[in-house]
C-alpha cells in the first residue's frame, strides 16, 4: 500500500469514527477515493473536505439546497489544480444554505456542531468543511468566505483559515453569494499546509495578478494595528497582542470605527442585494425549498432599490478612505476573528441577531479589499490587498512553523551589507523582500573589503574562490528601484553559484579594487567581520 493510499484509508477510518454525519453532503466511495491516491506529487497524500457550493466534477452541487442541485462536468480550478498537485477530494461537505450565514445552522442536512463541544455551533458558512479539518477527516477544507466564512469557522474549530485577496483564486465553478465580494479560502491544521494548498489553489491564471511591488514578506519588526478598544474583553485577543510584542513587532493603537462602520453594510445595508442577484430568482421560485430564514433574507435583497446601492457605495468609498487612514503606516490589522461562540439554542432564538453579531470583526474585509489569516487561539491578522505574504508571517509569529517556499519575485544575491543583520538589509525589508537560503558561488570570484561606509564587500570575477552569500526574493519592482539608486562602484550581474544557478547579484567594478584588501580566504563577509580584522575605526 502506498503512503498516499494508506493516508486516504486512514481519513475514510476517522470519518467512521467521529460519527458526525451532518458535516458531509456527499461522501465518495472510500475505494473510488482510494484509486485517486499517488505519489510523487507536491500535495500527494494530502486530503480534501470541499464545500458544497464548489463543484466538484461528477458530484452533485447543492449549496446545502438538495432542489438546487446539479452535477458538473468539471471541477472549479481551484479544486482541480489541487487534484493535479496529488491531493485526493473526499466529499462535498455542509454549510448554510447558499453560504448565507456565520453559523453553520442553516441547512436542511442539519446544523453542523462544533468539533468539541456539540451543543455549540461550528461557524458557517463554511461548516462542514471547518469541521472536517478540525476533527482530522481531511487535511484541506476548501470553503468560501464573503462575510467571514473562511476566517470564523477556523476560529470555533482551532484551526487555520486563509482568506486571499480577492481574484488570486478565481470564482469559476463557485455558486456565488455576493459575487464582486465572494473568495475561495482555505483551512488547515496548520499554516504551513494552509500556504501549500493556497499557493497551488491560485493557479497560474489569476482573475487578479499581484502588482509587481506586492510584498513577499513581513519586515523583521513589523507595525500592527490594534484597537483602541473593543466591544467587549476577548482573552485570546490579548495574549495574543502580548505574544507578538514579545516577538518584537510594535503595536500600533488605531481607531478601527471606519472599519466596524463599512462592515455593517454588508448585512444592514444594501449591498445584501448581490445575494438575490445571485441565486434570487431560484429563491423566489422555491421558497418552501429554502431554510425559512435564507429565504426572508434572499427575498428581502431582491426588493432593495438601486438608489440605496448607489449610496451605499458612495459611503463605502468614503469610508474606505478613512480605514486607510487609520491604518497608515502600520503592516497588518490584529483582531478577535468574531466577539463570542453562541450555542445552537442561542442561534435558534435570534438567528438573524446572534448571526449579525458574529460578523463584527469579519463583514469589512472584503468590503474593504483586505487579505485575512485566522489562527487559533481566535485572532485574524488583516493586511491590504496583496498583502497576503505579510499577513501569514506575522500569523507566523503566533503559530510558529516552517517558513513558506516562495516561487514569486526576482532572485537577488548579496554578499555583504546587505545580509541579515547587517547595516543595509533593510533596503530589501523595506521592499518587502524574502530570504530564500545561505548559497555559495561557484570557485571563480574574489571579494575585497571596500573603504565606504558603512564598509562592504565588493565581489568579482575572476578568481579561484567560492564566497558565502543569501539568495532573496524581491518584488519584481524593487529589482529596478535597487538599480537606479545603486551608488558607484557597485553593480548588478548575472552570479553563477556553485549549484548552477545564475542569480542577480551585488558585483564591483574592478577599478574600484586598486589598493583594496583581498579577503577571499575567508570565503564571506560574516567571517571576515568576526575575524575582527576591521581597522580600530571601524570596529
Amino acid at each position: 500500500m502506498s503512503e498516499s493510499e494508506a493516508r486516504v484509508r486512514a481519513a475514510y477510518r476517522r470519518i467512521a469514527e467521529a460519527d458526525r454525519p451532518e458535516v458531509w453532503i456527499t461522501l465518495r466511495p472510500e475505494e473510488e477515493a482510494v484509486a485517486d491516491a499517488v505519489d510523487g506529487l507536491p500535495l500527494s497524500g494530502l486530503t480534501v473536505a470541499v464545500k458544497d457550493n464548489v463543484d466538484v466534477a461528477g458530484l452533485p452541487t447543492t449549496a446545502a439546497c438538495p432542489a438546487f442541485a446539479y452535477t458538473p462536468a468539471v471541477s472549479a480550478p481551484a479544486v482541480a489544480h489541487l487534484v493535479a498537485a496529488g491531493a485526493v477530494v473526499l466529499g462535498k461537505t455542509n454549510l448554510d444554505q447558499f453560504a448565507t450565514g456565520l453559523t453553520g445552522t442553516r441547512s436542511p442536512y442539519g446544523a453542523v456542531r462544533d468539533a468539541r463541544r456539540p451543543e455549540y455551533v461550528s461557524g458557517g458558512s463554511s461548516s462542514g468543511s471547518a469541521v472536517a479539518v478540525a476533527l482530522g477527516m481531511a487535511d484541506i477544507g476548501v470553503a468560501t468566505d464573503t462575510a467571514g466564512s473562511g476566517r470564523v469557522p477556523a476560529a470555533f474549530q482551532g484551526i487555520v483559515g486563509l482568506k486571499p485577496t480577492y481574484g488570486l483564486i478565481t470564482l469559476d465553478g463557485v455558486v456565488p453569494a455576493c459575487r464582486s465580494l465572494d473568495c475561495v479560502a482555505v483551512f488547515a491544521r496548520d499554516l504551513a499546509t494552509a500556504e501549500r494548498a493556497l499557493a497551488v489553489m491560485i493557479g497560474e491564471t489569476p482573475e487578479r495578478r499581484r502588482p509587481p511591488d506586492a510584498p513577499l514578506a513581513a519586515r523583521p519588526r513589523p507595525r500592527v494595528a490594534v484597537p483602541r478598544e473593543l466591544e467587549s474583553d476577548v482573552p485570546a485577543f490579548t495574549a495574543a497582542s502580548e505574544q507578538l510584542a514579545a516577538a518584537g513587532a510594535e503595536l500600533v493603537p488605531v481607531d478601527i470605527a471606519p472599519l466596524l462602520e463599512a462592515g455593517r453594510l454588508l448585512y444592514g445595508g444594501a449591498f445584501v442585494a448581490e445575494r438575490h442577484a445571485a441565486v434570487g430568482a431560484f429563491v423566489d421560485a422555491h421558497r418552501d425549498a429554502v431554510d425559512p430564514v435564507v429565504g426572508e433574507i434572499i427575498g428581502a435583497a431582491g426588493r432593495i432599490p438601486a438608489s440605496a446601492l448607489a449610496a451605499d457605495q458612495a459611503r463605502l468609498v468614503e469610508l474606505r478612505r478613512q480605514a486607510e487612514a487609520a491604518l497608515a503606516g502600520t503592516d497588518v490589522l490584529l483582531l478577535p476573528t468574531a466577539p463570542f461562540q453562541p450555542t445552537i439554542a442561542e442561534v435558534a432564538a435570534d438567528p438573524v441577531g446572534v448571526n449579525a453579531r458574529l460578523g463584527t470583526y469579519t463583514t469589512f474585509c472584503n468590503l474593504l479589499d483586505m487579505c485575512a489569516v485566522a489562527v487559533p487561539p481566535g485572532v485574524t491578522v488583516l493586511a491590504p490587498a496583496f498583502g497576503d505574504r505579510v499577513a501569514a508571517d506575522v500569523a507566523r509569529l503566533l503559530t510558529g512553523g516552517p517558513e513558506p517556499l516562495v516561487s514569486e519575485g526576482v532572485e537577488l544575491l548579496v554578499v555583504g551589507a546587505h545580509r541579515a543583520g547587517q547595516p543595509l538589509n533593510h533596503q530589501l525589508t523595506d521592499l518587502g523582500a524574502r530570504r530564500l537560503r545561505t548559497v555559495r558561488t561557484a570557485p571563480e570570484y574574489r571579494l575585497h573589503r571596500l573603504d565606504t561606509e558603512p564598509p562592504k564587500p565588493g565581489l568579482v570575477r575572476g578568481g579561484d574562490a567560492a564566497i558565502e552569500g543569501e539568495l532573496w526574493a524581491l518584488p519584481p519592482a524593487g529589482l529596478g528601484a535597487f538599480l537606479t539608486a545603486l551608488p558607484a562602484p557597485m553593480a548588478l550581474g548575472r552570479v553563477r553559484l556553485e549549484d548552477g544557478g545564475e542569480p542577480v547579484g551585488f558585483l564591483c567594478e574592478p577599478a574600484a579594487l586598486e589598493g583594496a584588501e583581498d579577503i577571499s580566504a575567508y570565503g564571506s563577509w560574516l567571517a571576515y567581520l568576526d575575524a575582527q580584522v576591521l581597522a580600530p575605526v571601524d570596529r
